[in-house]
């Protein structure tokens, strides 16, 4: 996690970017005055469509700048092909849509296809509309991605800007991000040592000139991924600042628009992709003089291992092979990630240093009485309508939820989009979601609960290993019995090939969001020893899997969008 120590300088930068950030949203923005196009790329068709009405429906509140282009680009169906893959896919069909025009364009283009499995209050949504508690309206990631780079447009030449929806760039300049040379720039952190095992680490070519500043323009000799310390330090990439050892960590990067045709013919060459490419790995590692082709057979991080997958990476090593890596240092400068639900809570409840960098508040557009409460410093809540008699414990964050009167919230939980009855209690360290499905034509409601630290995509090899899985620590098995279940009354959906938490089937599809939420609180306490409930024998039950293939997305929209006018008339 980040070191405890609140930076004044980002703090202010930050502000300063937030402020101008506000004057255009909601405006029509001018040609040149910012993003020409903002392109996110989404996993499948029914996620481009979830992702396209929501963005309809923060133009039509008028809480992002209006007057440019918003496009949503889904990746083909059949195999995964990565963000690598989908950065030359959006590229290809924006192409094939705006033809040489695209040559005068400034894009942000925004990777955000993914089920979201390690943090899944984003997995129905999107993690690019993972609500955070700043702003009035609420800031989305979507919009603290365009605040936190709302000054690079205009000073850079037409070309791409690639990011990741679930992390959190924040730094300080004396003077402009320039983004003007051919080839690729990287923006880099300084990092300690265990942060660069992680995330990818540059090699910078010698810089005798250089002295101690806040922005640094370097060359890069060689990009590492995900390198071990030893590598780090044999290859040369370790940096003494002041009085410890860093490495500079990669986050976004700019892609000048001929480079961008250079990926366009590889693209030609390569497709259709059936294979997993990444944008950081497979492009990066193919950059700088010493970029060599040992790193195209190496497989370690790659999710499913196909055939063809060293023969593609050879032909983008050959392809980009001379290309310039530039890189800018940020000195001044700090990397958060929210991908997980670990991170999610310390970053909105512990952590000193984003929330007051970012200007996180522990009550952002709310109905609640926690403001005046020491509680307040440690729990965070956001879009909720909390009754005064309810309590949240340190460590936990409730979002776009109703609690009645009389219900608590154990420490370090995760209340998602939930409406929570009178007097009911929701466990320590457990994640709580309510989701709405279209089954058969009528609408129904599924409430899933894990544990903070479950793994969903820890596998087992057939529904009889059941007993290999473990839901809130217990054996999987032993939780089915506790519901009055036996182990043959559950299936895993999908084509059987895997059985993890992510589609097994557990929750029960019921006629009403309250209710949904009682029952899957009640088989979640009686999980950990506390109460029995014996589920009916006809009951309906979904995998997390089945429910998103299944959702009603205007059903869950319309819950938020009666919260909003609620807690409008209230305040």
């Amino acid at each position: 996690m980040t070191e405890q120590v609140k930076n004044i300088h980002l703090e202010k930068a930050t502000r300063k970017k937030l402020e101008t950030f506000n004057k255009i949203r909601g405006s029509e923005v001018q040609p040149g005055e910012f993003w020409d196009l903002v392109v996110i790329t989404a996993l499948d068709e029914a996620q481009r469509d979830a992702y396209e009405l929501q963005i309809r429906q923060k133009c039509s509140r008028r809480e992002i700048p209006l007057g440019m282009k918003y496009h949503v680009v889904a990746d083909p169906p059949g195999h995964k092909i990565g963000n690598g893959g989908s950065t030359l896919h959006a590229l290809q069909l924006l192409r094939d849509q705006y033809g040489e025009t695209l040559s005068k364009f400034k894009i942000i283009l925004i990777h955000a296809g993914g089920l979201s499995q390690r943090l899944p209050n984003a997995s129905a949504l999107g993690k690019i509309f993972t609500a955070l508690p700043m702003g009035e309206p609420l800031y989305q990631m979507l919009e603290l991605k365009m605040s936190m780079y709302v000054d690079l447009p205009h000073h850079m030449k037409p070309g791409v800007m690639v990011t990741c929806a679930d992390d959190i760039e924040l730094y300080s300049c004396s003077q402009s991000v320039v983004l003007d040379r051919p080839g690729f720039t990287a923006l880099a952190h300084p990092s300690p040592l265990s942060i660069g095992t992680t995330h990818g680490v540059f090699v910078l070519e010698p810089d005798r000139d250089s002295g101690p500043c806040d922005m640094e323009y370097r060359a890069c000799f060689q990009y590492l991924h995900k390198p071990s310390v030893q590598r780090m330090h044999k290859s040369g990439a370790v940096c003494r600042n002041v009085d410890r050892d860093i490495v500079y960590t990669d986050s976004a990067y700019y892609v000048d628009y001929g480079t961008v045709v250079i990926l366009l013919n590889l693209f030609k060459d390569i497709r259709p992709l059936t294979c997993e490419i990444d944008a950081y790995g497979d492009f990066l590692q193919a950059l700088g003089p010493g970029a060599t082709v040992e790193y195209t057979s190496n497989t370690a991080n790659v999710t499913k291992k196909e055939t063809n997958l060293v023969e593609i990476r050879q032909k983008i090593f050959q392809c980009l092979r001379g290309t310039p890596l530039n890189v800018i240092l940020l000195n001044e400068s700090k990397f958060y990630h929210l991908g997980t639900t670990d991170e999610y809570l310390f970053h909105f409840t512990v952590d000193p240093c984003l929330r007051g960098e970012l200007g996180l508040l522990p009550v952002a557009f709310s109905v609640c009485q926690l403001e005046t409460s020491e509680k307040a410093a440690q729990c965070c809540v956001l879009h909720s309508i909390l009754h005064c008699s309810a309590s949240v414990s340190g460590g936990s964050v409730v979002e776009y939820s109703k609690l009645e009167p009389e219900v608590t919230v154990g420490p370090q939980a995760i209340v998602s989009s939930c409406w929570v009855e009178a007097g009911l209690s929701v466990p320590r360290e457990t994640f709580i979601h309510s989701l709405s499905v279209r089954l058969g034509g009528r609408t129904g409601f599924v409430t899933v609960a894990f544990g903070i630290r479950d793994d969903l995509k820890k596998s087992v090899s057939s529904p009889a290993d059941m007993k290999g899985l473990e839901l809130f620590g217990v054996a999987l098995e032993d939780c089915v019995t506790c519901w009055g279940l036996c182990a043959e009354d559950v299936r895993f959906s999908g084509d059987g090939t895997v059985c993890n938490l992510w589609n097994c089937c557990l929750f029960p599809v019921c006629e009403d969001l309250k209710g949904s939420c009682a029952k899957t609180l009640e088989m979640t306490w009686a999980t950990l020893g506390k109460g029995k409930i014996t589920l009916p024998k006809h009951s309906r039950l979904l995998s997390l899997q089945e429910i998103l293939q299944n959702k009603d997305l205007e059903q869950m929209l319309e819950f938020r969008k009666a919260l909003h006018e609620e807690i409008l008339q209230v305040r």
